[in-house]
């Protein structure tokens, strides 16, 4: 029996990594996009409206799921790209010198399951300003000068860049 037969009967599911090697390459900017996009996607979802016939509602029910679907993406985003900072980037030394560098992806973690949970915009700012705040401890544990900076998305947020 080829080895290759036998791999085919053992039981398989399909993992996703940044890259595992470690590469080197990580930026808090993904997940600072992820947590604008929740934010979007929440205001568009309160602009939805309907009136009172069957066309309306369906497409009213199809734009909800369309908008929902696409937050509920981008909050795994916000945990996945924050979880390989976590887990490939940060060291202890970087938690040492960074107190609440742990409190903070803990309550980014939290805040993108409420988003998710809920439709709630308050969180959904909470989230994006944790986001930033973690993006400038990283962006100061390379050496580089974090600033805050007008977003050019509609939501008319901040995002953090560097010098």
């Amino acid at each position: 029996m080829k080895l290759t037969s036998i791999f085919n009967l053992l039981p398989s599911k399909i993992v996703y990594a940044h890259c595992d090697i470690p590469c080197g390459i990580y930026d808090p900017h993904q997940a600072q996009v992820a947590a604008h996009t929740i934010i979007r996607m929440t205001q568009m979802i309160g602009e939805l409206n309907y009136d009172d016939n069957i066309e309306s509602k369906r497409a009213f029910a199809s734009q909800m799921a369309r908008l929902t679907h696409v937050k509920e993406e981008h909050g795994h985003l916000v945990e996945d790209e924050l979880g390989t900072l976590q887990n490939d980037y940060f060291k202890e030394e970087h938690f040492a010198k960074f107190t609440n560098l742990k409190e903070l992806l803990e309550k980014a973690t939290k805040l993108s399951v409420k988003t998710r949970q809920n439709i709630d915009m308050e969180s959904a700012k909470e989230l994006l300003e944790t986001v930033m705040q973690i993006a400038e401890i990283f962006y100061k544990s390379k050496g580089l000068s974090p600033f805050r900076t007008k977003s050019p998305y509609p939501t008319e947020g901040e995002i953090v860049l560097h010098k």
